[in-house]
């Protein structure tokens, strides 16, 4: 057998050592437990390790020796633990504290911040309020006094209109031939004095100038505050009988993915797209302000704007083609170019990066269409104009996956 110190045997064995009559005895052979077999980790007696025993040959020393290795590990442990807990004490005393000063610290500061800040955004705002304000009422005065001269300008050749009728009809009622004809250069005077006054013409003086309201810290700010949160987004769904074969429509209809290869599982139908990759949401606005967010990260090659509901579904004309005719306006990204297009113009705007979302702005009390990027609080585009009648959300996929976003 194996043994770590005097092992087992004649004189010097388990046996031969002499113990306390309270030590706990071998189950299996009534000995005394003085020895520890480290490779099945428990007591055993001088029997169990001897030849024939269920030990031999196992890695044996004496219990006392496994007691004393026992007691240094714990003496040792103690130690360690009260290190750690001196260590803990410590930081909790002196780091914990200090985080605690710091952060009250720090978060009075952040408070100062962002009411230094707000304070100055809001003293901003209230000087741009006053400056619009006082721009509109500008232009309100500059209209109307416009309006007051062309009525005091008219009023007077109307006057002198009705002084020329009443001399030429005075002439005509009670002038004899030969007085009439003695009265021929005058006459000629006074046709000659009323083909002089010209017809009233439109002048755009005499109309307010919508752009005295326009105003890009304005517009940001009230683009922000509208697309900043999704409470004042649309909850946009795809009419899933207007998708292109081009495109599959996922099960929530809002995202559309692009597959080169033609679906034959769509049945056409007079609303179906059948030729360019387009599709309309179900719902129309045509009154007040509407907004949707787009993810377009994924996608090289997308059009995303709004179109009314002429817009052709059948062919590969303009008549059906995003941004081409008079029925669509829409944002639009092909590689690394990105431009407006409506009625065949294509306005190009130079972006720095590729926007991963793309927020949609529809004003229609303003007649206002705006393109923005959430991320970057960037108006990136903005349309004025009359729009006619309703208006749907409009998209367009030609490269992977675009997502209404809710």
């Amino acid at each position: 057998m194996s043994s770590e110190g005097a092992g087992p045997g004649l004189g010097s064995g388990p046996g031969s050592q002499p113990g306390p009559q309270s030590s706990p005895l071998c189950p299996e052979h009534g000995q005394p437990l003085r020895w520890f077999c480290r490779s099945e980790r428990r007591l055993v007696c001088a029997a169990c390790a001897e030849l024939g025993g269920r030990c031999w040959g196992h890695r044996i020393r004496r219990a006392e020796e496994r007691a004393e290795d026992m007691r240094n590990k714990i003496v040792d442990q103690c130690e360690r633990l009260q290190l750690q807990s001196a260590c803990i004490t410590k930081y909790v005393a002196e780091v914990l504290t200090e985080k605690n000063q710091r952060a009250v610290s720090m978060a009075s500061a952040a408070r100062e911040l962002v009411i230094q800040r707000l304070s100055l955004i809001r003293s901003l705002c209230e000087s741009e309020e006053q400056r619009l304000l006082e721009q509109v009422h500008g232009e309100e005065e500059r209209a109307h006094q416009s309006i007051l001269t062309q009525r005091v300008h008219w009023a007077e050749v109307l006057q002198k209109l009705d002084t020329i009728r009443t001399s030429l009809v005075d002439m005509l009622t009670h002038l004899d031939d030969l007085q009439l004809i003695q009265k021929e250069e005058e006459v000629f005077e006074r046709t000659e004095e009323a083909e002089g006054i010209l017809d009233p013409q439109e002048s755009v003086k005499l109309n307010f100038n919508e752009k005295c309201a326009w105003s890009p810290l304005l517009t940001q700010l009230w683009a922000t505050a509208v697309l900043g949160s999704f409470s004042g987004t649309e909850d946009v769904r795809i009419d899933e009988r207007t998708v292109s074969p081009f495109l599959k429509l996922s099960d929530d209809r809002r995202t559309l993915t692009f597959s080169a290869k033609k679906s034959k599982a769509c049945a056409d139908g007079p609303e179906r797209f059948d030729h360019w990759p387009n599709a309309l949401a179900t719902t129309s606005f045509q009154s007040g302000l509407h907004a949707w967010i787009v993810n377009v990260q994924n996608s090289c090659a997308y059009k995303v704007g709004v179109a009314t509901g002429q817009l052709s579904r059948k062919g590969s004309g303009s008549d059906s083609r995003l941004g081409y005719n008079t029925f669509s306006w829409v944002f639009s990204r092909y590689g690394q170019d990105f431009c407006f297009s409506h009625n065949g113009q294509h306005e190009s705007l130079g972006l720095l990066r590729c926007p991963a979302r793309l927020g949609v702005l529809l004003d229609l009390r303003a007649q206002e269409l705006l393109f923005y990027e959430p991320s970057s609080s960037t108006v990136l585009h903005i349309h004025r104009a009359p729009f006619p009648g309703p208006l749907f959300p409009v998209f367009a996929v030609a490269d992977q996956t675009i997502s209404i976003i809710c």
